[in-house]
């Protein structure tokens, strides 16, 4: 014979005795060793003298939130070094040069009132110490120049370095030409006016240079009465400068 018996709606007993003292002993039994907040059923029976017990697994609960996030590891051990790499190319050998600042170099000379009458021939000259042989020197004569002549005539002023005209890159000068006029007109011009002869000239080699002015005939042309220098201050200005 078998008697169920029900304990706070949680346990349930069955047992297959004949005697109902017997069950009691057991509900008694199962609520000392389980607590009444037990969420499962427990099912016990006994059977001819023997007894065993069953606990079913109840309803899954609510999932819990999400746990903090963990601490960093602890750092790992340095690894193996790699091996050497290829030998590289064989590199050049450059020398390098330090040159120093470039210094000012320049000079003048001047003359007052140089009267120089001469038609053919050297009328003035400078010294000049250039430091480089790759710069170039800058020349500069400024002074009072006349021609004047009965026919067609004409004269040129130029440079000259060390005796020789300029050639790098061409010769450095100023010319003065008068066309062919009346007798009588052309015998009374006689006008003096300060001009000038400028350029560069490259090629020079380093050292002492005499920088000079000339005056000449021009090409194909008769010359004429020729005057530098008249009543007035006349200079040279060479200067050196970089290429």
């Amino acid at each position: 014979m078998q008697h169920s018996f029900k304990h706070s709606g949680r346990l349930s007993w069955t047992v297959n005795h004949t005697e109902r003292s017997m069950a009691r002993l057991l509900v008694t039994g199962c609520q000392r060793a389980f607590s009444s907040s037990l969420t499962c059923d427990l099912s016990l029976s006994c059977r001819h003298g023997s007894t065993y017990g069953t606990c079913l697994q109840g309803p899954a609960g609510t999932p819990g939130r999400e746990g903090n996030p963990g601490t960093n590891g602890i750092p790992g051990t340095p690894g193996i070094p790699g091996r050497d790499g290829l030998k590289g190319e064989k590199g050049e050998c450059v020398n390098e040069i330090f040159e120093e600042p470039w210094r000012p170099n320049y000079k003048q000379c001047a003359w007052n009132s140089l009267n120089y009458g001469i038609d053919l021939g050297k009328v003035a000259d400078c010294t000049f110490t250039k430091m480089r042989s790759d710069s170039a020197l800058r020349v500069l004569f400024s002074g009072s120049l006349r021609l004047k002549c009965k026919n067609a005539c004409c004269q040129r002023w130029y440079f000259t370095f060390n005796g020789a005209e300029c050639t790098g890159p061409l010769p450095i000068e100023s010319i003065i030409y008068l066309d062919q006029g009346s007798p009588e007109l052309n015998s009374t011009i006689n006008i003096h006016r300060t001009s000038s002869v400028e350029g560069l000239c490259e090629g020079v080699k380093a050292g002492l240079v005499d920088v000079a002015v000339w005056v000449g005939t021009c090409a194909d042309y008769p010359r004429g009465d020729a005057s530098t220098g008249w009543n007035s201050v006349s200079r040279i200005i060479i200067e050196e400068l970089p290429k």
